[in-house]
């Protein structure tokens, strides 16, 4: 065999041995690169998952704590779990099982209940981070579209009728229809929003104002307002000050509020004046009874629902979600089970014998996460707004008046 033709079967080869490598080599480094699917750990979620274990145990031996970490008894649990089951279930694929809806919804209300990390999340339900920044804001969706009733304006007479009643039995003051008040809900700043959301602390935040019944319930709730929003801008801002504007409440009607707030025909806030009269102190003491509703209602909600502790780190429209979600449980909870969601203690309690309140137990925790609006500085409340206060004045020193009230001032 000449020369030519050795040289010839030897590039030959050596070509195909080199092109053998070089594929073995891009195979290899495919192989080291492809995606995990799911971690090895996590595959084990059905049998050593918080959910098949802990709380199931929880459910047999210890209801008080199963409510404790869901924030509901096992009973109310699989209630909102059969109306929800259709909006969070999803079909199985080839690829994988799909996440049981059971999961979905403790995660999510064990997110809300503690404010734990998706990571923390993550490690106790053997599911990924990925997965549960995904399904959070869907359920969150499916809860508040199955509990929104109990998140309704009054849409009758008798239903408003009854709430006055309520404030006029339980609070003493007639013709009133619930208290308003708004908090700034610390977020993680947006990117590229500058100082949009950034409040008058020094924080960035959305507002959150409400208007609670005489029950503790909110009864309308905006959400959303930028914090950047200062002073009485806040109020003027929301959805509330508009449907306050044209009518929503009966006829004669007001709802109160504190000083953020504008003095309306409306809305009844205190005298603010350093020298106040005997009978100014006396009304705004028992304006005080009816209003400290609303404070005790926000108390409630960020002490069951510790997700509010710090700022929320999550974009704002699931801020927003989370919100209303939280709302809207407080009010089916307080409805359907008040002995557990609220135990004694929880809200402040007068002894009017003594002349003593005691404060409820929510007030002895700090939420620097969840701060009041700021005063809304307003002197510009028409004649008729200031007449009106004047006339629940002498109300409350003449027959409206009440056997403690004089005790409560001094």
């Amino acid at each position: 065999m000449d020369k030519a033709k050795i040289r010839k079967l030897i590039s030959k080869r050596c070509l195909s041995i080199i092109s053998q490598e070089l594929l073995d080599l891009i195979k290899e480094e495919q192989e080291r690169k492809k995606r995990i699917w799911i971690r090895k750990w996590m595959e084990q979620r059905s049998t050593h998952g918080v959910s098949n274990l802990l709380l199931n145990e929880l459910v047999e031996n210890d209801i008080a704590e199963f409510t404790n970490c869901m924030r509901m008894s096992p009973t109310m649990f699989h209630t909102l779990l059969d109306k929800v089951y259709s909006r969070i279930q999803k079909c199985d694929t080839i690829l994988r099982e799909a996440i049981p809806a059971k999961i979905k919804l403790q995660v999510t209300l064990s997110f809300l209940a503690t404010g734990n990390s998706y990571r923390n999340l993550q490690q106790s339900f053997r599911v990924s981070k990925a997965a549960i920044s995904k399904f959070v804001p869907e359920v969150c969706d499916a809860i508040y579209e199955h509990l929104q009733d109990f998140l309704q304006v009054p849409d009758s007479e008798e239903k408003w009728k009854n709430i006055e009643k309520g404030f006029n039995t339980r609070w003493n003051f007639p013709n009133c229809y619930g208290a308003i008040d708004g908090k700034h809900i610390n977020i993680r700043a947006p990117s590229h929003c500058g100082s949009f959301y950034f409040n008058y602390k020094g924080v960035n935040s959305i507002v959150l104002m409400a208007i609670v019944d005489d029950n503790y319930c909110f009864r309308y709730i905006d959400i959303g307002c930028n914090g950047r929003v200062s002073d009485g801008g806040v109020f003027q801002n929301c959805a509330i000050f508009t449907a306050l504007e044209n009518n929503i409440l009966p006829d004669g009607g007001f709802i109160v509020g504190d000083d953020a707030f504008p003095l309306k025909t409306y809305l009844l806030k205190p005298y603010s004046r350093k020298q106040l009269t005997k009978g100014e102190k006396i009304f705004n003491y028992r304006l005080s009874r009816a209003r400290r509703i609303v404070e005790n209602a926000f108390g409630i909600l960020v002490s069951r629902f510790r997700i509010f502790e710090k700022p929320l780190s999550c974009e704002v429209s699931t801020a927003d979600k989370i919100v209303r979600t939280c709302c809207a449980l407080h009010n089916w909870l307080r409805s359907e089970s008040v002995s557990s969601y609220m135990p004694r203690g929880s809200v402040d309690e007068e002894n009017i014998d003594e002349g003593i309140i005691t404060e409820g137990s929510w007030r002895t925790q700090s939420y620097s996460s969840f701060l009041p609006i700021a005063n809304s500085r307003s002197n510009h409340s028409s004649q008729a707004a200031r007449d009106l206060r004047d006339k629940y004045q002498e109300y409350f020193l003449n027959e409206g008046s009440v056997s403690w009230q004089e005790m409560m001032i001094y």
